[in-house]
């Protein structure tokens, strides 16, 4: 079985512009999102699809191919299916699994899990709850009726962590989870230790 993952980002996020060059962790989300997928045991090929070139330069240097969006599936009101049938249509496989960046806290296991219950169910579609792993056998895929009706078996798993980023609010939130170091950044008197 031949699994292709994906990561979609474009440069021009509303709320929160530039979203996907951001940092988390010392590290662009896309880059973390293809490093992620990089890393996943049921994935064969990494693509990802932008309209930007300077998204395309945040992992040019990665073992990923790297799909130019045309104009007509970059848009802000373009669901996602018809950009997942592009990338399948030019990397033919049997399962396409997307994952959602937006969530950088979520692990590996949520997007090969996603893969596996897509390839076994009678869907041929599963989708994390939170919505960060989402895959499509390539049949239901060719066959998707309205891309904004979603038909995947949802599946619950701990290993996404919230929050969803949109905002600047929740890229902060995302980075303080478990962390100490920065609780009292309101204050006018914060100030960091650094250990020599």
């Amino acid at each position: 079985m031949k699994v292709v993952g994906s990561v979609i980002a474009r440069l021009g996020s509303k709320r929160l512009p530039f979203k996907n060059i951001l940092p988390f962790n010392g590290v662009p989300l896309v880059r973390l999102g293809i490093l992620k997928l990089l890393e996943c045991d049921s994935v064969d090929e990494v693509v990802l699809s932008t309209e930007s070139e300077l998204i395309a330069r945040q992992v040019d240097d990665l073992k990923v191919h790297i799909l130019k969006r045309p104009d007509d599936l970059a848009g802000d009101e373009v669901p996602s299916i018809p950009v997942f049938q592009h990338i399948v249509n030019r990397f033919p496989c049997d399962v396409h699994v997307n994952y959602n960046i937006n969530f950088p806290r979520c692990e590996k296991g949520v997007i090969d899990r996603a893969v596996q219950l897509a390839a076994k169910n009678s869907l041929g579609e599963s989708l994390s709850v939170p919505f960060a792993a989402w895959a499509q056998t390539s049949s239901c895929l060719a066959n998707y009726e309205d891309p904004w009706n979603i038909t995947a078996e949802q599946f619950e798993d701990s290993g996404v962590r919230e929050p969803d980023v949109h905002t600047l609010e929740d890229l902060i939130s995302a980075h303080q989870i478990g962390e100490t170091g920065y609780s009292n950044w309101s204050s006018q008197t914060w100030q960091t230790n650094f250990k020599k």
